[in-house]
């Protein structure tokens, strides 16, 4: 490995198997609440460690107990496992084998990692003061798998003290890691947005009532949401993404359909640009002589990271890639689900810097080229190691 970071030995010894375990997860991804065969491994792995192992929680998540041979705490370390609806365009050799599914956000790399890190803590379970769960979770990609899990009762018996998880990467090179405290990753809403008229001609639009002009004065007056209603210290963003309406060029539609997503970091501001982007909708249609329907979904909540597992983290993270590479990078307007398990429990939720100049290392995540660096790997399993030891020797000491 390179000098620039450092790892122990029983980790050294698991990389390897981490690296085969990756590539085969990324040879057959699931989408999410499908992630049957990758679940059966994770399952199987942990009991040959001994691990008792809870599954099918949430459909397909998998839960195991590392309990240690002295009394302490719970604290909690997260991988998810599903994939996304892409065709892969990598060529790599162990490229996906399922068509138009691929593993392009990591998450082949997380379970990896945490079952890297079981086996190296249930291995010196006798040097643990509490135990640690391990919760590899389904569907993160827009299906909420951590919302369940919670209602499910994962951070009950035993009930968890801190959570903590990590992700590989891209805008990060390669033994760097990101910790940001307070809110480090955004809400995500999304809005339907449907403007009903009167189809017509469209040589007498007069006739008509045209959906097709509202929605475009919607369009426009919507960037005026963040920018007039937002405090410009709070950060937001409003995106259409889609616009649906008509099939021909001389007929005005009946209707016309927008999909967009909403962007915020603190709850005050997203309850006030909700209220107002409802109310432009409805405004622009009434302006226009045609009707408005709202279908509005909350989604992830806003992640906010605890000052004091960020501090926990920080201190785990230098002494593997040096103090110097530790980073506090600016809060991302992308969303995560981990952010339904730090709403119950205080943890922290880093970025692993997995890019590089190797071949493809360091395209964006969620496209069908994304891949990384795989030496990150053995930097998150000494992480999460270290993370899981250091905090409960920390709570044991009161």
């Amino acid at each position: 490995m390179s000098p620039e970071w450092t790892l122990s030995p029983e980790v050294e010894q698991v990389i390897p198997e981490v690296i085969a375990t990756r590539r085969d997860l990324h040879q057959h991804p699931e989408l999410g609440y499908q992630e049957r065969r990758t679940a059966g491994i994770v399952a199987e792995r942990l009991r040959a460690l001994g691990v008792p192992v809870r599954t099918g929680i949430a459909e397909t998540g998998v839960v195991g107990l590392v309990r240690g041979h002295h009394e302490g705490a719970t604290v909690m370390l997260r991988a998810d496992m599903d994939a996304l609806p892409l065709q892969e365009a990598t060529g790599l050799p162990y490229a996906s084998q399922t068509p138009g599914v691929m593993h392009a956000c990591g998450h082949d790399g997380h379970t990896a990692m945490l079952l890297g890190a079981a086996r190296v803590l249930a291995e010196t379970r006798d040097q643990l003061r509490g135990c640690v769960k391990l919760v590899f979770q389904p569907a993160e990609e827009s299906y909420g798998g951590a919302q369940r899990l919670v209602e499910a009762g994962v951070l009950r018996d035993p009930e968890v003290s801190a959570a903590f998880g990590l992700h590989l990467w891209n805008t990060l090179p390669l033994g760097t890691v990101g910790i940001t405290a307070g809110p480090a990753m955004a809400s995500t809403d999304s809005f339907t947005l449907t403007l009903r008229g009167k189809g017509g001609h469209a040589a007498a639009p007069h006739q008509a009532a045209d959906p097709v002009v509202a929605a475009a004065h919607f369009v426009v007056a919507a960037q005026s949401v963040v920018s007039r209603t937002a405090d410009p210290l709070r950060p937001a963003v409003f995106t259409i993404g889609a616009i649906h309406g008509g099939e021909a060029a001389n007929i005005i539609p009946e209707e016309v359909v927008l999909r967009g997503t909403l962007r915020t970091l603190d709850a005050d501001t997203r309850a006030r640009l909700v209220e107002r982007i409802r109310a432009v909708l409805m405004g622009t249609a009434a302006a226009h002589g045609v009707s408005g329907i709202v279908d509005h979904r909350r989604g992830y909540p806003c992640l906010v990271n605890d000052e004091s597992a960020c501090a926990l983290a920080r201190a785990a993270a230098a002494s593997v890639v040096g103090a110097s590479h530790v980073v506090a990078p600016h809060p991302t307007m992308g969303g995560e689900d981990m952010a339904y398990y730090l709403q119950v429990v205080p943890g922290c939720y880093l970025w692993l810097g997995s890019a590089s100049s190797a071949d493809g290392a360091g395209v964006p995540h969620h496209n069908p080229r994304f891949q990384f660096d795989e030496r990150a790997l053995g930097i998150g399993v000494e992480i999460l190691v270290r993370l899981a030891r250091q905090f409960l020797e920390q709570a044991a000491a009161g």
